[in-house]
């Protein structure tokens, strides 16, 4: 059963409704020119859009979120329009009265208040009456012809991918191994830093210790587990660790290290302390640091660098976030997240996002990895994430943690090692602004 519309004029009447598509359910030439056909095809079912086609060639119809039945009853629907496709654009018609916006007819098609009636008591006709419970102009919706020569309803549905990836990833494993060899090869610009430092900050069971674990398991070549990681309500990790990586289990450290904090939890005075941010943005605080969550660092405690290098600094700040949460992030925690927004902003320090579990938040991407990009929910989590953190889309990528598998899979590696290049460029664009600051100070000099 093949639909009338054209691709643009479907294009036209989803762009109305949102991220949607049109399933053909009911058809006249088919199915008969009867409201007893019409509705054994669409009753109980919604939301819809009729569509009529008349014999001068005009297309026009109507919408409602409410289901069709025979009950003789108007249905109050205050999203309800009415609508015409001549010229190519879609022209719309709110209803004006809610409460007589559809009404069930048990002979007749599609009946739109007493405005507009596709296939009006069994026949192939239009009834139109503008001067009802909608505005319109009837010889610009139907150029007052008011023979069918077609009627077509659809299930309006919502749509859980987009037609083409809006980003590109070749999931091959020639791709996995350019990664690999573009973070082996990574060289910091400056002469004095040897590895870019990412510190990676997120709430209780984001997946931190887990991320770590995941890029470490991609250049061991199996999956392991050297950062502390599972479930808990409060933070697992209570030390500040800094994680070199390295290319295989006997090979050279690779020229990124991971830098892992204490979970942020949403109570006061619990998880991470925002206090603490700065100094290790600034490269303060030493390797297995022991945090106290109810006191800042001072100066004076053990495990206080007082001189920091600039390779002791974080280059690169990455946010890890639960996506099947970022629609659920507690109030306090997103406050948190500003303060330390506005931390790092003030040391001018690059940041970024990391969304974990993406496969537990879409069952599209669940079923297949490679579909992440194509996943108009993934899509909105990422624009939620950015409107909340205040960090552009292009700054925010989607990747699937190793939790309980054996072996590694191409695709989950090739998203992994994909936030690792970020990182790098963002480490990158820390360095530029140091080199730029030094040279404003020589040519100052």
């Amino acid at each position: 059963m093949n639909s009338r519309l054209s691709r643009s004029q479907e294009r036209n009447i989803c762009s109305e409704l949102g991220s949607v598509k049109l399933k053909l359910l009911y058809k006249a030439t088919v199915h008969g020119f009867t409201g007893a056909a019409f509705h054994q095809r669409c009753d109980s079912l919604s939301p819809t859009v009729s569509v009529g086609y008349n014999v001068s060639g005009y297309v026009f119809g109507g919408y409602t979120k409410q289901p069709f039945s025979q009950s003789g009853q108007y249905v109050n629907d205050d999203q309800a329009f009415l609508f015409d496709l001549t010229g190519g654009k879609l022209k719309k018609y709110p209803v004006t009265s809610a409460a007589h916006a559809i009404r069930m007819i048990a002979n007749c098609g599609p009946y739109f208040g007493e405005s507009l009636v596709l296939v009006n008591a069994s026949q192939p006709v239009t009834h139109s009456n503008p001067k009802s419970y909608y505005n319109f102009n009837p010889a610009e919706m139907h150029g007052n012809d008011l023979n069918l020569t077609e009627c077509e309803v659809y299930l309006v549905e919502e749509c859980t991918e987009f037609e083409t990836p809006w980003r590109n990833v070749i999931w091959e494993s020639g791709t996995r191994t350019e990664l690999m060899e573009s973070i082996k090869n990574y060289k910091p610009p400056v002469r004095s830093v040897s590895q870019a430092r990412v510190l990676l900050i997120g709430q209780v069971g984001a997946g931190k210790s887990s991320f770590f674990n995941s890029i470490n398991s991609v250049f061991r070549g199996h999956v392991t587990s050297q950062a502390m990681s599972g479930s808990s309500t409060t933070s697992l990790t209570t030390q500040f660790r800094t994680y070199s990586l390295k290319d295989g289990r006997e090979g050279k450290p690779l020229p990124i290290t991971l830098c892992d904090t204490m979970g942020l939890e949403d109570g006061k005075g619990a998880g991470l302390d925002v206090d603490d941010i700065s100094s290790i943005l600034e490269g303060h605080i030493l390797d297995r640091y022991q945090f106290n969550p109810s006191a800042p660092l001072r100066a004076e405690v053990h495990g206080y660098r007082k001189s920091p290098d600039l390779k002791d600094k974080i280059h690169c700040l990455t946010y890890i976030l639960d996506a099947s949460k970022v629609s659920i992030m507690p109030a306090r925690l997103a406050e948190k997240l500003e303060a330390i927004r506005k931390k790092a902003n003030l040391l001018g320090v690059p940041q970024m996002v990391v969304l974990t579990k993406v496969d537990e938040a879409c069952p599209l991407v669940e079923k297949s990895l490679t579909s992440i990009y194509q996943s108009i929910y993934i899509k909105k989590i990422i624009q939620e994430a950015s409107s909340k953190l205040g960090i552009p889309v292009s700054c925010i990528v989607p990747v699937r943690n190793y939790t309980e598998e054996l072996d590694l899979d191409l695709n989950t590696d090739i998203l992994l090692l994909s936030a690792v290049i970020q990182m790098l460029r963002f480490a990158d664009n820390f360095f530029d602004d140091v080199s730029d600051q030094l040279g404003n100070l020589q040519t100052k000099e």
